[in-house]
């Protein structure tokens, strides 16, 4: 028990450096009205969508809390697969303050910086023939400089260390079974306080892209655990179900920050879901080309990797589909926001075509996103449409509003809250 609430109850019993603020670490859902979710999808360099995104939210809840205010603050779950893992450990890691060390608005920075140096872009007079050999002689990129900036960033620090709870889904290519880390699963399994530059190098790990990462750990008697890991995105790009999957065991656990809480009531959650956009408009397979193809075609026609789009396309849309389902009919729609642009082509719907130009693309496709209408499934059809007049950059104002009440409330009716308040 005693593990458990420590676990629970990490975010507050790390210092807060502003004491000068009004502000305090999140506390448990269990005094409060609604259990908050954010979760951003695996996309390669499309990541900066989502980083474009979450810099308006941030800028939002500033407004209305502070400029010290940041997304883990807000948040008792954040779920991120591949891109979006790290995007997760970015804003979860903490500095010398025990602050983020990186606030929303420095992720577009981070990948305008360091996409073009992770996915260098050669010239090539023969670029399909240099493709092929490329899929038959390993991945596409060695991955040195990823896993460099990445420990550079992360340094020592591990997952028990984030400033609120995370659930970062990797794919162990042993024992071909997901690994999902997940803060809230630490105490009761050690070996899984992995360093957070090994978890996001793993879960980064796409097949004909990146190398898959080995790595160990211990538990504290000495134990070794080994972990032979690629890409969530196998299992999970859309890791939304993850982070609920997560929260349902504490509930079932009757984990103390939820013991108010005696089984998952749907209509207290509150869902952030951030795609990193598909092409799904270009229509780019049909079915009497792809029946005649072989494995060589599944993996290198398009200009993409079609097998790692299918997969990584059908577990996002199935999860989306399932939460719209469950909202839908608890008239909680509201509650639950899935921003994704389903018209990206060309270019910008590339996974690691990094060049500057399209990484300012990129940029402009998620500002140009938060102008779009609301989307949400249309259970008939199965595709998304415009739900209403509400822009995506209004639900996020009208959820940051709804973020930081929480959150108020939460410092109102707990113990800690009020003492780190009055501070």
């Amino acid at each position: 028990m005693e593990g458990r609430l420590k676990s629970l109850l990490k975010p507050t019993t790390h210092e807060n450096p502003y004491i000068d603020t009004p502000k305090s670490p999140l506390q448990p859902p269990t005094y409060g009205n609604l259990i908050t979710v954010l979760s951003i999808d695996g996309g390669g360099i499309r990541g900066i969508i989502p980083g474009t995104i979450l810099s308006f939210l941030e800028s939002e809840l500033q407004k209305l809390d502070g400029e010290e205010a940041r997304i883990s603050d807000y948040f008792d779950i954040i779920a991120g697969t591949s891109t979006g893992g790290l995007v997760t450990a970015m804003l979860t890691v903490p500095n010398e303050k025990n602050r983020p060390l990186f606030a929303a608005k420095d992720i577009k920075d981070f990948y305008l910086e360091h996409c073009p140096k992770i996915f260098p872009q050669v010239s090539n007079p023969l670029p399909h023939v240099s493709k092929i050999i490329k899929v038959f002689s390993g991945p596409k990129y060695d991955g040195k400089y990823l896993h460099n900036i990445i420990k550079e960033k992360l340094g020592d620090k591990r997952l028990h260390e984030t400033l609120t709870n995370v659930a970062i889904p990797t794919f162990d290519i042993k024992k071909l079974q997901p690994t999902i880390f997940s803060t809230y699963e630490v105490n009761n399994k050690p070996s899984l306080d992995a360093l957070l530059s090994d978890i996001c190098i793993a879960t980064s790990a796409a097949p004909t892209y990146l190398p898959a990462h080995y790595f160990e750990t211990k538990n504290l008697e000495g134990e070794v655990r080994e972990f032979d890991l690629i890409d969530g995105g196998v299992a999970a790009n859309n890791p939304t179900m993850v982070a609920i999957g997560e929260i349902t065991k504490q509930t079932m656990k009757r984990n103390p920050g939820y013991f108010a809480i005696k089984e998952l009531d749907y209509g207290r959650l509150l869902v952030i879901s951030l795609g990193t956009g598909t092409s799904k408009a270009e229509y780019k397979y049909k079915a009497d080309e792809v029946a005649k193809w072989g494995l060589l075609s599944w993996l290198t026609s398009g200009g993409s990797t079609p097998l790692i789009d299918v997969f990584s396309q059908a577990s996002a849309d199935m999860v989306d589909y399932h939460l719209s389902v469950i909202f839908q009919a608890l008239h909680s729609e509201k509650h639950y926001l899935r921003i994704q642009d389903d018209s990206l082509s060309g270019t910008v719907s590339s996974v690691d075509i990094a060049t500057t130009t399209n990484l300012e693309d990129l940029v402009k496709v998620g500002e140009g996103l938060l102008k779009k209408p609301v989307s949400r499934v249309n259970l008939e059809t199965g595709t998304g449409e415009p739900a209403e007049q509400e822009t995506n950059e209004e639900a996020l104002r009208r959820l940051a509003k709804l973020l930081s009440h929480e959150k108020q409330l939460r410092d109102i009716r707990s113990p800690a809250g009020k003492v780190a308040s009055s501070k």
